[in-house]
């Protein structure tokens, strides 16, 4: 696994699935609150006029010379649950992002969101 800290420096890097197509850029790193850990990134996709930032796990990613490797395919991250460019994930938006990837959710022990943003 990698640190929060060091992935950050590969925004704006490529970010690839397991067979190497380009599915877009990485635009930010969401950690798991209760650990802070990287969990989840977002990714530039879409038409030029039609940005949006979609959600992939980073369990199982790579990082290697200036790209990101997934372990999830272009298609299913493109079909993610995303947000505008600009945009903030609700909190009650967060289940159905780990549901796209049949990941279980926990809310933390108050309530609290289960990922913030880095």
């Amino acid at each position: 696994m990698f640190e929060a800290s060091d992935i950050r420096e590969w925004r704006e890097h490529d970010v690839v699935d397991a067979d190497g197509h380009k599915i877009g850029t990485l635009e930010a790193v969401y950690v798991d609150t209760s650990t802070d850990q990287p969990f989840f990134a977002t990714v530039t996709v879409g038409l030029p006029t039609r940005r949006r930032l979609a959600f992939v796990p980073l369990t199982g990613a790579t990082v290697g010379p200036g790209y990101l490797k997934v372990a999830h395919g272009k298609d299913r991250v493109k079909k993610a649950p995303s947000i505008d460019i600009d945009g903030e994930l609700p909190a009650a938006d967060e289940p159905a992002v780990f549901a796209h990837y049949e990941l279980t959710y926990t809310p933390g022990a108050d309530g609290e969101r289960r990922l913030g943003r880095r």
